[in-house]
């Protein structure tokens, strides 16, 4: 097992010990703290999917050229884990434990199956990664398309920027609170988030659940 698929590993098992643990009225507090969240991904899932799929499909998933799934190390935040946990099945997180337990001897990414991604709810990085060649083939021809994506782009720090409270930083929160650790808690552990922090002079304890 590579060190990646340990610290992934390691996140998700404890993410979903701490959410067995908790009582009903915390998971439907954690449930309602996600929920814009869940509504922005919806709109820009609906919007890759109209305009993106086919060729994306078409010029890497299918001929592996992929500038982000053929890579083991895709970044996953801390949030992204939590999230996911949250609304996926029991089988789906049996799945993701036991692909981290294999060795990826693939080209591709491990999260990465014969029908797509094995995340429910796939890592914002990933979901916000457009490649140069898929922007050149749609928003060069369809500006309306590059304006929303731009927009897209803005809502996501609105999620994962901490120069404001954000959601992201707040599961961190909720998590080192209960005593977790993990090196997936970007906005707790890298200097340049933690510096966007400090410059903001927030007190993220008001967005908890």
């Amino acid at each position: 097992m590579s060190s990646y698929q340990q610290e992934q590993i390691d996140a998700l098992q404890m993410v979903l010990e701490h959410l067995q643990s908790l009582s009903e009225e915390d998971q439907r507090a954690l449930a309602d703290l996600i929920a814009e969240y869940l509504v922005f991904r919806q709109n820009v899932d609906k919007f890759l999917s109209a305009n993106l799929s086919d060729v994306c499909t078409l010029k890497c998933y299918k001929n592996r050229l992929s500038a982000c799934c053929s890579k083991e190390g895709i970044i996953t935040f801390f949030a992204d884990v939590v999230i996911n946990a949250l609304v996926s099945s029991e089988e789906e997180m049996r799945l993701l434990a036991r692909v981290l337990g294999e060795t990826n001897k693939g080209f591709k990414c491990i999260y990465l199956g014969a029908d797509g991604c094995l995340w429910h709810l796939k890592p914002i990085v990933c979901e916000m990664f457009i490649c140069d060649d898929a922007q050149e083939h749609i928003f060069k021809s369809t500006p309306e398309a590059r304006q929303k994506w731009e927009e897209f782009k803005q809502l996501k720090k609105h999620f994962s920027w901490p120069d404001r409270p954000v959601l992201f930083d707040a599961l961190e929160a909720f998590f080192m609170k209960a005593g977790y650790t993990s090196p997936l808690m970007y906005l707790h552990n890298s200097p340049g988030l933690l510096r966007v922090k400090q410059l903001a002079k927030f007190d993220n304890e008001s967005m908890q659940p």
